[in-house]
């Protein structure tokens, strides 16, 4: 393991706690079967020959997974990445080393698991083995329940008009 930079640094706090998503990240670091994974892929992966050296694959499997699992967008990734420093130490990047992938770089990656139709087999296997393991991931949708109770209350009496309950109102 390489030493840490400055830039990287985390500790100096007096008080602090994991939050749930870093505990979910955590438990994602040991479930998911990365190696497998990262063999999957590195076939299409590109070498370096030409242009500039590409991102490192672990890099870029890992923020794949992150846009999947919290909904994020290539350049809300790339943000997300800058602004929290438990992503970064999920996907492993050091800002003193080198700089987030960008959104170009990110869109690239899900072309090329596109491509070669990768992304849904991955997550396919890493869903059937994290199921294996008891651990399902789901989205789900927050609703404010003033806003819902609010609703039903505006449409009862017009449900009770269709209805022939009027005599109710």
């Amino acid at each position: 393991m390489r030493q840490q930079t400055l830039a990287a640094q985390t500790g100096f706090e007096k008080y602090g706690r994991k939050t749930k998503r870093e505990r979910f990240l955590e438990e994602m670091e040991q479930v998911v079967p990365w190696a497998e994974l990262q063999a999957l892929v590195e076939p299409h992966y590109p070498k370096g020959e030409n242009g500039r050296p590409p991102v490192g694959l672990s890099i870029m499997l890992r923020v794949y997974f992150l846009q999947q699992w919290f909904n994020l967008s290539d350049p809300g990734a790339e943000d997300a990445l800058y602004e929290s420093p438990v992503l970064r130490r999920f996907v492993g990047i050091d800002l003193g080393r080198a700089p987030v992938p960008d959104e170009s770089t990110i869109l690239q990656f899900r072309h090329l698991l596109e491509k070669h139709e990768l992304g849904g087999a991955m997550l396919n296997a890493v869903n059937q083995y994290l199921e294996s393991r008891g651990i399902r991931i789901t989205t789900g949708t927050i609703v404010d329940a003033t806003i819902y109770s609010r609703a039903l209350v505006d449409q009862e009496p017009e449900r009770r008009a269709r209805s022939g309950d009027a005599s109710d109102a």
